[in-house]
């Protein structure tokens, strides 16, 4: 996965039940730290800002992630209207200029 960047625009993955959305979402994360070959950044956006606020079922598989390296990328504009930007728990917390300047710089792109 090394050059890669990978989106989280939903509150976990695919469309179903929150529950399995959840359950889907930090079993990929899981694996994913188990590769050798780590993505450079996770962003987070819409709706997947869920996943890095208070009470988010995958902190701790996304915490493992960024302590490996991988940077945490969460759009301010997503949270503030959520009313979720005093909720984060981790990543960086920037604008879709910050988005966009880790696509550009991905080899590869992945949007969950």
């Amino acid at each position: 996965m090394k050059n890669t960047v990978i989106q989280i625009t939903n509150n976990g993955m695919g469309k179903a039940d929150e529950t399995l959305q959840h359950k889907l979402i930090g079993k990929y994360l899981e694996l994913i730290q188990l590769n050798d070959s780590l993505p450079n950044a996770i962003c987070f956006y819409t709706d997947g800002v869920k996943l890095v606020v208070e009470g988010s079922p995958v902190l701790e598989q996304l915490d493992a992630l960024e302590t490996k390296g991988v940077r945490l990328i969460v759009c301010s504009t997503c949270l503030e209207y959520f009313n979720l930007t005093e909720k984060v728990q981790l990543g960086i917390v920037g604008g879709m200029t910050d988005i966009i300047e880790a696509q550009v710089k991905a080899e590869k792109v992945i949007t969950l």
